[in-house]
């Protein structure tokens, strides 16, 4: 497949890149992506939750009444979970929710996150720029010519340039990454993908 490289000011260009087909024209796997993005979504907890079950509350290890005669249940002492303020009884605990995920198996939920992208015409490819200083004005207007304002975009750079990245820093829908940082997450939440042209050939590396 081939694809149009497109100007930064929005227009067409005379050239076309040709996409792996391996990578962009896969038969995609959709439990593959489902894994690694559960995983992703994993991996973002904090997992700082914390509850004090019985044995760290403070008070009186005291019964408070008689085993039997009151008519009452029998009760133990003040730190019972039945009583407000008392223990909390098989609560959360502060723990890690990742999980080990095969790299064949994200690299293959990459590859069928990317396939959809190019069968849903959400993929363009921009011919690499660069800003001069980083302004929020210098990226919205790059949004603007491809009428992705009010669309959640992500960007892929082939390596890390600072002023486009402070550029977008301030955009909430807009994202900017790396394509050695590239993720299923990533692609499928962006409405719309820019993949800078030189950015190609370094995802067809990591993904071959």
């Amino acid at each position: 497949m081939e694809l149009v490289i497109y100007k930064s000011n929005g227009e067409k260009s005379t050239r076309k890149v040709k996409l792996d087909k391996a990578i962009f024209e896969m038969e995609p796997n959709d439990h593959a992506i489902w894994l690694d993005t559960r995983q992703i979504m994993a991996n973002r907890r904090q997992g700082t939750h914390s509850s004090k079950e019985r044995n760290a509350i403070k008070g009186s290890r005291r019964k408070l009444r008689r085993q039997k005669g009151s008519g009452a249940a029998r009760v133990g002492d003040i730190k019972n979970p039945i009583f407000r303020g008392g223990g909390r009884v098989f609560g959360p605990h502060p723990r890690d929710y990742g999980f080990k995920l095969n790299k064949k198996v994200k690299k293959l939920a990459r590859r069928s996150a990317l396939t959809y992208k190019i069968k849903d015409k959400e993929v363009l490819i921009v011919e690499d720029f660069s800003f001069n200083e980083p302004k929020t004005k210098n990226f919205l207007e790059l949004l603007g010519h491809f009428d992705l304002t009010d669309q959640r975009t992500l960007l892929v750079l082939p390596e890390t340039d600072e002023n486009i990245l402070l550029s977008a820093r301030n955009i909430q829908n807009a994202k900017v990454i790396n394509a050695n940082n590239l993720n299923t997450y990533d692609i499928l939440h962006a409405n719309k993908l820019l993949i800078a042209e030189s950015s190609i050939k370094e995802i067809e590396k990591i993904l071959a």
